[in-house]
């Protein structure tokens, strides 16, 4: 019974953004305001029902229904309540469900806050959410129902959930990356909204930053939680490798970087419109590139879903759509956009707009390395593979040349900035950041990248620092009344800035400094790894919920005392009849201490792998200051009141 309501709501959904997507712009174009109203109850409406469809399928998984083919597929009876929930979107029916229903949560948000918003503006707006909300109903109900039945073969038992999932960051990491993944659709429905009313001044910029920065923030949490994931759960200690599907989620990050820059300049002196429209297209598009490599098939990855090719067809011809009918619809209205505000050349317009640059050349180097293999195997030249060494060498620099003129732009004035001050503030930061990064490669021996790494680091922060003491100590109110006069948006940006900062350090410390050791050790062996004694106790047979564990434990001592005591397993799960590894890791500040079990060799070795990682905590204390930054700047005080006026 409960899969059939969560079917008949998913349905009636989609005949309401059926209605959302066309009734209010047909109420736009004829002027007729009774029409445009019906657009906020029409989301209300859309969004309840995918609620109740959520919860329908929730009650399957929580209550063991396996007559439901995707429950069947990945639950157990024996999973423990919580991977019961998160197997929802554990496989490809459910994760597109949860996408939907985020979709609809912004959707709602947006009705929301639309009286703020001018009236014939804010229904189109979410006409055109409406829009995207049919086209992944569409698919949903067509190709990816969550709700087919098994009647009458229903198994005993499910086929359990991938064990590579049974793991808090299953939980929290696709919630959160969703959320900044779809909220880039309401600055694409801000944008599209903007080139169908003509209202392309400063005010659409003014309305769509907020939500912009939201979803950046929300894409950013998700990220650093991925890697945290991959790095403890994976079992190989790395924090990011590159991934086509890890590169779909920081293509849409890049290009979101570069639209939260080009839409504080079309709001404070209405210019870059153009960049500004095509970057929230393109930032929505990458959204949509990386829901087709994640459940097109085209991709093998330990986060992809689907393996069915007419899904991907499915959301190339939506992505064709959307995307293709929104670049008609700028090319028409090509001659509004252009902006006629002229601006210097050590203006703030300029620097942004060479941080711009520099981010979409980002944004373009890893899309290519990441689709190239694809194009070539489909024109069948054979196959080939870009990794690392490609993504490094052609990324680094560039980010690091991006990371100079990000610290540049906060000090310069709007239209034109006076050069001798500006200068001498930069002429006094490069000197203490050179010799500041130059004491710390002596003391430690690293090598020239690091010193270029943490010389931009310390580059950026001392000139973040300068930016702020000359805002708060000019006037005669004094600094700390100066500092509470200072708006939210102006703190996310230095938040954002020094979390970059914390994050690059992160990476270079942890790329110069770590230890690794690859070891064949018996109980009662002990092994030396950066000044660190591992001691391998015993290895213990212990049985989990729905699985069977070889347990080893560590303990480790420095300079004679107990540091830490480690749990390194080797899981075997008995439904799938797969094994995982399950790393055990002793977390500080400036170290890891990282044990692995890898495989039994024989009757008492293992393979022993330990790492000593340096300051690598630092990469996601970053992205959770640039998180941070980004929700401080979404619900700045000036964007109500500005909206309201």
């Amino acid at each position: 019974m409960f899969p059939e309501i969560g079917q008949f709501s998913l349905i009636l959904s989609l005949f309401f953004a059926l209605s959302l997507a066309s009734v209010p712009l047909i109420g736009y174009w004829r002027g007729n305001r009774l029409l445009l109203e019906t657009a906020r109850p029409l989301t209300f409406i859309m969004s309840a029902l995918v609620l109740v469809s959520f919860i329908t399928l929730s009650w399957s998984f929580l209550s063991d229904d396996f007559s439901v083919l995707y429950v069947a597929q990945n639950s157990n009876s024996q999973l423990p309540v919580w991977y019961k929930f998160s197997a929802l979107w554990g496989g490809h029916e459910g994760s597109l469900l949860l996408w939907v229903l985020i979709l609809s949560g912004w959707c709602s948000a947006v009705a929301f806050k639309i009286k703020t918003l001018p009236e014939d503006v804010g229904p189109v707006v979410l006409s055109v959410l409406g829009m995207v909300s049919l086209g992944f109903l569409s698919f949903l109900l067509f190709t990816s129902s969550p709700f087919a039945r098994l009647l009458p073969d229903t198994p005993v038992d499910g086929g359990d959930l991938n064990p590579l999932l049974q793991d808090f960051g299953l939980i929290v990491h696709p919630p959160v990356l969703y959320m900044g993944y779809v909220g880039f659709s309401v600055a694409f429905g801000f944008a599209v909204a903007a080139l169908i009313t003509g209202n392309l001044n400063a005010s659409w910029a003014r309305w769509a930053r907020p939500w912009t920065a939201a979803s950046w923030a929300f894409l950013t949490l998700g990220i650093t939680l991925g890697s945290w994931w991959a790095y403890y759960e994976l079992g190989w200690g790395g924090w990011w490798f590159w991934d086509p599907v890890e590169n779909a989620s920081f293509m849409p990050w890049l290009a979101g970087t570069a639209l939260l820059h080009s839409l504080a300049v079309t709001e404070k002196r209405g210019v870059f419109k153009s960049w500004t429209v095509l970057l929230a297209i393109f930032t929505f598009s990458l959204s949509l590139l990386g829901a087709f490599l994640v459940r097109s098939g085209v991709l093998t990855s330990v986060h992809s879903f689907a393996a069915d090719p007419t899904r991907g067809i499915f959301i190339l011809v939506l992505l064709l759509v959307l995307v293709g009918g929104s670049l008609l619809l700028y090319a028409i209205r090509a001659a509004e956009v252009r902006s006629s505000v002229s601006f210097g050349a050590s203006g703030r317009e300029a620097w942004l707009l060479l941080n711009n640059i520099l981010l979409t050349v980002l944004t373009l180097t890893v899309l290519l390395g990441t689709l190239y293999p694809l194009i070539f195997d489909a024109l069948n030249l054979g196959k080939i593979s870009v990794g690392a060494p490609y993504f490094n060498s052609v990324f680094t620099p560039i980010a690091l040349l991006l990371m100079v003129f990000m610290a540049v732009g906060p000090l310069s004035k709007w239209h034109q900035t006076k050069l001798s001050v500006f200068l001498k503030v930069c002429s006094i930061a490069l000197i203490v950041a050179v010799l500041s990064a130059g004491g710390i490669v002596y003391r430690y021996d690293f090598g020239v990248i690091a010193w270029l790494s943490l010389a931009v680091a310390f580059w950026v922060v001392f000139l973040s620092c300068a930016d702020w003491f000359g805002k708060v100590s000019a006037g005669t109110k004094g600094i700390i009344p100066r500092a509470r006069q200072l708006p939210r948006n102006y703190y996310g940006m230095i938040l954002a800035h020094l979390g970059m900062v914390v994050t690059l350090v992160g990476i270079v410390l942890v790329s110069v400094n770590s230890h690794e050791s690859m070891l064949r050790l018996s109980p009662g062996d002990k092994a030396t790894v950066a000044g660190y004694d591992f001691m391998f106790d015993r290895i213990e047979q212990v049985s989990g919920p729905n699985y069977l564990s070889s347990k080893g434990q560590f303990t480790v001592y420095k300079s004679g005392k107990v540091v830490a005591i480690l749990h390194p397993e080797k899981r075997f799960f008995t439904t799938r009849q797969q094994v995982m590894t399950e790393a055990a890791l002793d977390a500080g500040f400036t170290r890891d201490l990282y044990v692995s079990l890898g495989e039994r060799l024989d009757d008492s070795a293992w393979g022993v792998r330990i790492y000593v990682k340096s300051f690598v905590r630092w990469i996601w204390l970053g992205g959770l200051l640039m998180m941070v930054g980004g929700l401080l700047a979404a619900f700045d005080k000036r964007y109500r009141k500005r909206a309201g006026a």
